[in-house]
């Protein structure tokens, strides 16, 4: 529903965080649309009806389903909360004003007959924003707490705990994958988590340096040739969402724990080119290609034997 000085189309980001994180909406502000509002005019917040404050509350459990099922039928997300037809058509339509969610037509593999084609109805960008800001400030909060009693070693902790269950799942899906198809199954892991990640060859690399002078070391040189190799035969794996961007922005500890994690799922070493949270707009990590990785690990244990006492 739209107040008379509302603009169509036009989402009020303001009154969607209201909305999800259960607060009285702001309505009559500029742009609001009286997202879980019934009523025409704005009333303080100590007037608002009983009957106001559980469409409001509906919505928002309506907005939460969606958000946690993805793409879902007008029927199901009805379902699931015990709603009538036509009152599960008055959140979603309000839900689709405020531009928290969208349509899409569900896909057929087989003749559905007469009849229009399923409508699905989909989370926005917009909507996801509006449940995650609400929760930021809190887990910033949290963990700044912890780092404060406890110190950087129990964010530490905390991050690894945090990602030991999605390592466990992935772990479980990855198990029966080929070496050469884990960053792709991966990623379609972390997109059925929201993730929105893809997977693609490492592009090519860089012109080579110009030789190096006289007399330097050829350790050095020798280095630099390997992390080239490193670059050109791998593969890239990219997330291009990050639920918690804005927190991971104060405590990189979360991006170093699921780095370690990538590495662990995949069995190779990667490197994390950019993040969401260090303002780029896609989290970037590079996957060792295959053969560097056999030489590397080939190179690693030859050390350890001759640290041993081994032949070398």
């Amino acid at each position: 529903m739209r107040t008379a000085d509302t603009e169509p189309g036009r989402v009020s980001l303001a009154a969607a965080h209201d909305a999800v994180a259960g607060r009285p909406v702001r309505a009559g502000s500029p742009g609001s649309s009286g997202l879980m509002s019934p009523v025409a005019a704005p009333r303080p917040r100590g007037e608002l009806s009983a009957q106001a404050r559980a469409e409001r509350g509906t919505r928002a459990r309506v907005a939460r389903l969606i958000l946690e099922l993805g793409p879902s039928t007008a029927s199901l997300i009805g379902g699931r909360l015990g709603l009538t037809p036509a009152a599960i058509r008055r959140h979603l339509d309000n839900l689709l004003a405020e531009g928290l969610i969208e349509t899409r037509s569900a896909r057929t593999y087989a003749s559905r007959g007469r009849g229009r084609p399923a409508r699905l109805f989909a989370i926005t960008d917009a909507g996801r924003s509006a449940f995650e800001h609400a929760y930021d400030d809190l887990a910033s909060s949290a963990l700044r707490f912890l780092a404060t009693e406890a110190g950087p070693a129990a964010v530490e902790k905390f991050a690894r705990h945090q990602v030991s269950e999605l390592e466990r799942r992935y772990g479980a899906v990855l198990a029966g994958v080929a070496p050469g198809e884990r960053v792709r199954a991966l990623a379609d892991a972390l997109s059925a988590d929201g993730y929105a990640a893809s997977a693609s060859a490492a592009p090519a690399p860089t012109p080579a340096p110009a030789p190096a002078p006289a007399g330097a070391a050829a350790g050095a040189t020798a280095m630099a040739g390997e992390a080239a190799a490193a670059l050109a035969g791998g593969e890239q794996l990219c997330q291009h969402h990050c639920p918690v961007a804005h927190v991971a922005e104060e405590f990189p500890q979360l991006c170093e724990a699921e780095t370690e994690a990538f590495s662990r799922l995949l069995g190779r070493p990667v490197q994390r080119l950019a993040t969401i949270a260090h303002g780029d707009g896609i989290c970037t990590t590079h996957v060792t290609g295959h053969s560097l990785a056999d030489r590397q690990g080939i190179s690693a244990q030859a050390g350890a034997e001759c640290r041993g006492g081994q032949p070398c």
